[in-house]
């Protein structure tokens, strides 16, 4: 079968959707595991828009990746100015980013209402906006905005705009079902069209009437050659096609060459991944790489999954990175547990790999969830081996904060540590409990470690995990840490917001601390400083 390329869109697109934010550190990290994933094509988002995206892209110009190609969005020139005169299309020509991926208009409704042009003025933005960007060097894929409702008003002008945009220089042009107002027959028919007249075509779906997987998979079987969606289906209203199911859909049940099958059995880790950097619980439902797509309770099925899984399994788990779940019997997954410590550079024997894996299980069932909090899940690793050297003892830490008449708070904390036989006592101020922590613990580590410096906490949450107990919930806070080099996530759980704050930095501070191989993502090693 023919390869299909995944291109996503879960930086720009995805952050669409309500509550989604991520800062350009955490768009670093979901970027890179999308490269560990296979994704042969990342939409960062649109450079120049925004600070955040300035600074994104500015960063991205020093990531290494293995084989994903980074993609600068834009629009075609606005009406009235030339291509060369358009300052967002000379920001993506002089740009880093080797494709650019331009979005135009398909349907004459927004011809009428939105940009006010006409039908062969139209037709000229997209012909000389993709003009100018291939000629300057850039591989061009053209987005066909609401393409199908355009295709159901006048598919004679839907398809002139392909046509254009291909002879233009586009290497791909992308169908998009902006609304989401499509079914798989209608996309199916549209796209077999298309795909007679235009070397490539692609496809890109919304999921307003819950068809955007099942669309992207008509699009592909009448010829699409690059599926664009977001993990986890995240986007603005109801969300993208969700590439999470839409990539073993491809690879398992249409037999296509899409990543490799080690890459795909990463997925259930990185969708998990993604939604704990934004601070949201799996789904456990979700198809492919949910807690429960594999779940069997009892009866009828436990007995048939125990004679031959395929009695009651479209797949094998393992293939996507996820575990069989027998209710009544629990059934281990040591296959998580080695994955994750080959990765990490940590070598289990059989006793410390059954070990690991009840802590982690004891662990998760008290709040933990360790997905995004690559660091602590090493630090467990480690505990669990005795590879593993604390960076100091603590005796006890006090946190006081002060808020003044004037509206002024004052946050201040003293800690009191055993680093290496020596005792140190510290206090510093900060704009809150976290920050007066990490300086004052900081003032007593950096004499002994100075390289601990230089890390940086990039970003904090707090989830509830039990909201229901109000004020007295546990609570788990995840923060993301960076050294200018590396990014990495730790994570604390505690009814006392505080000791998990403290747990959480204190697992950032001794990742740092720890040797690290060259097998664990690449990772130099960190030389202790005493």
């Amino acid at each position: 079968m023919s390869q299909v390329l995944l291109y996503d869109t879960t930086l720009r697109d995805g952050m669409q959707g309500q509550g989604m934010s991520l800062s350009a550190q955490e768009k670093i990290r979901v970027v890179r595991k999308l490269d560990e994933l296979g994704v042969h094509l990342i939409e960062a988002g649109f450079p120049g828009s925004n600070p955040k995206e300035l600074e994104l892209f500015e960063m991205l110009t020093s990531v290494e990746l293995e084989q994903a190609v980074v993609c600068a969005f834009g629009m075609t020139r606005r009406r009235d100015v030339t291509a060369e005169e358009d300052e967002a299309l000379r920001i993506l020509a002089d740009g880093f980013a080797p494709v650019t991926t331009l979005v135009g208009k398909t349907w004459k409704l927004h011809l009428d209402k939105v940009t006010r042009v006409s039908p062969d003025e139209n037709l000229a933005m997209i012909r000389d906006s993709v003009a100018f960007l291939s000629e300057r060097g850039k591989r061009v894929i053209y987005d066909a905005e609401h393409f199908f409702d355009g295709w159901r008003d006048d598919p004679g002008y839907a398809l002139e705009c392909a046509r254009v945009a291909a002879q233009a220089g586009a290497e791909n042009v992308t169908l998009c079902d902006t609304n989401g107002s499509s079914l798989p027959s209608e996309v199916a028919q549209a796209t077999g069209a298309v795909a007679g007249e235009v070397p490539s075509v692609g496809i890109h779906c919304h999921n307003d009437l819950e068809c955007g997987v099942a669309n992207s998979l008509a699009a592909v079987q009448q010829g699409a050659s690059l599926v664009q969606g977001t993990i986890n289906g995240i986007g603005e209203r109801t969300g993208n096609a969700n590439l999470t199911s839409i990539l073993p859909a491809l690879q398992l049940k249409l037999g296509h060459e899409v990543v490799q099958p080690d890459r795909l059995a990463r997925l259930t880790g990185i969708a998990h991944f993604v939604d704990e950097l934004l601070n949201v619980t799996p789904r456990p439902e979700q198809p492919y790489v949910g807690r429960n797509a594999f779940a069997h309770k009892g009866g009828m099925h436990v007995a048939g999954v125990q004679a031959d899984a395929r009695t009651f399994e479209h797949t094998d788990p393992e293939l996507v990175g996820n575990e069989r779940q027998v209710v009544v019997s629990e059934l281990s997954g040591r296959g998580t547990i080695r994955d994750r410590a080959d990765r990490a550079g940590v070598n289990l024997d059989a006793d410390q790999e059954a070990g690991a894996l009840r802590a982690l299980k004891e662990r998760e069932h008290r709040g933990y969830h360790y997905e995004a909090a690559d660091a602590s899940f090493e630090l467990l690793l480690r505990r669990e081996t005795g590879d593993y050297e604390s960076l100091f003892r603590l005796e006890s830490f006090r946190v006081i904060t002060e808020k003044r008449e004037d509206g002024k708070v004052q946050t201040e904390a003293t800690i009191k540590v055993w680093v290496e036989g020596d005792r140190y006592v510290r206090t510093a101020e900060g704009n809150g409990p976290v920050n007066a922590l990490d300086t004052a613990l900081r003032g007593a580590i950096i004499d002994r470690h100075p390289h601990l410096a230089d890390i940086e906490l990039t970003n904090y949450k707090v989830r509830i995990l039990d909201e229901h107990h109000g004020t007295g919930a546990v609570t788990r806070v995840l923060l993301d840490s960076s050294d200018g080099e590396r990014e990495w996530g730790s994570i604390g759980v505690s009814e006392n917001i505080i000791e998990a704050s403290w747990e959480a930095l204190v697992d950032s501070l001794e990742y740092a601390f720890q040797p690290h191989s060259e097998r664990a993502g690449g990772r130099a090693d960190t030389a202790r400083t005493t």
